[in-house]
């Protein structure tokens, strides 16, 4: 290698090294910046959602932006607190009802089980399981009684810890209420100043940006505003589709609290792996015990069509509103899943629709060209 290539392979090496400080530091400063800014990024959000009300509002109706932009901001609260209401009224209802028919339902189950162990069959293998135990060597009854205490004493201490984590998130959701009030405060707050001044704050924030920089954020915004409300509208398509499949599935089989279990059913599809069955299963399971043997094949062909309703229209709903590939979702999905928890869920297809954003837009291609120093 002569001189000239190897000068050129040391400036591509020291670009490739800028390139990689430049987005460490990109992330470490939005690893600092978002715990204290995460507020705004809302305000953001919120101003996004109301700008076009609001330009139409101030054009057709001739009045002033502050007054469209209080306009649509208190309308879309009143919007959204009254489904939160009602959502959570009918809930709230259904759920009271149910939880004073819970120890009756616990009740049967226990009458029912106890029956069944009562059984001569049942006994019949107790008896001898217990005659077997009996002509074991004194070593191996140690080994099993020790093994059985150990058991027992792990699922002791599991309930014990479920127990601690369920009241330490409760307390930690009671202690957050005044932080959650301030977030919203500050959150709606930002919202007006920014939808208010909108044109004004773009136009700032374009002038410290190159003009070629300008060009490829216009193509950025376009695919990520989108590709994000293409997400979001897959996500509640899905959801509402599976509540309302359900709700009329119950309603057919006569089941009371239809509305809240398929409301219920819904927000749950959005778990992975677990989705609707974490409903449908332990629900069938506890009929088939009661020995409601109609409601539990009715139960189970609902839960089916729910399975193969998901299987074949999302991977359709997601293409058509979001653009990524149903495989790569999954992959965004289980690493956001393993890196950041249940967040991640979120964090795991924005950053694919993020990254897929800028693939269009040729912002690694122009990186690439410039390392190369072409």
């Amino acid at each position: 290698m002569n001189r000239e290539n190897w000068v050129e392979r040391l400036f591509q090496l020291l670009r490739l090294i800028w390139v990689c400080l430049l987005v460490y530091a990109g992330f470490k400063l939005t690893q600092f910046a978002l715990p204290l800014l995460y507020p705004f990024l809302i305000s953001l959000v919120i101003a996004l959602i109301i700008h076009r009300p609001v330009t139409y509002l101030t054009k057709k109706a001739r009045i002033p932006r502050w007054l469209s932009v209080t306009v649509a901001l208190l309308l879309l609260m009143v919007l959204t607190a009254g489904v939160v209401t009602l959502v959570v009224t009918e809930t709230v209802v259904e759920i009271g009802e149910l939880a004073r028919q819970l120890p009756g339902f616990a009740n049967e189950l226990g009458t029912y089980l106890q029956r069944t162990i009562s059984q001569d069959f049942l006994m019949g293998l107790y008896n001898q399981v217990q005659w077997f135990y009996e002509q074991l060597d004194p070593s191996y009854k140690e080994k099993i009684d020790s093994t059985v205490g150990k058991g027992i004493t792990s699922i002791t201490q599991a309930g014990q810890h479920l127990i601690v984590q369920f009241l330490e998130g409760l307390k930690n959701l009671l202690l957050s209420l005044p932080n959650l009030a301030t977030v919203l405060v500050i959150s709606i707050l930002g919202a007006f100043f920014i939808a208010k001044d909108f044109f004004l704050w773009e136009a700032r924030f374009r002038r410290l940006m190159p003009k070629g920089v300008n060009k490829r954020l216009n193509q950025i915004f376009k695919d990520l505003k989108a590709a994000l409300f293409g997400f979001g509208k897959a996500q509640l398509t899905l959801i509402s589709l599976t509540a309302a499949i359900v709700i009329v599935g119950l309603l057919i089989l006569r089941v009371e609290y239809a509305i809240t279990i398929g409301l219920i059913t819904g927000l749950v599809d959005l778990l992975p792996y677990l989705g609707t069955g974490t409903v449908f299963i332990p629900w069938i399971v506890y009929l088939f015990f009661k020995g409601n043997y109609s409601l539990v094949i009715g139960l189970s062909i609902l839960y089916a069509i729910v399975l193969i309703f998901r299987q074949i229209i999302e991977p359709k709903v997601v293409a058509e509103n979001v653009g990524l590939d149903p495989l790569l979702t999954l992959v965004a999905l289980f690493v956001g899943l393993k890196l950041f928890g249940f967040l991640g869920l979120i964090i795991g297809p924005v950053s694919l629709v993020l990254i897929n954003a800028l693939v269009k837009a040729d912002v690694f291609s122009d990186i690439w060209r410039y390392i190369k120093g072409t």
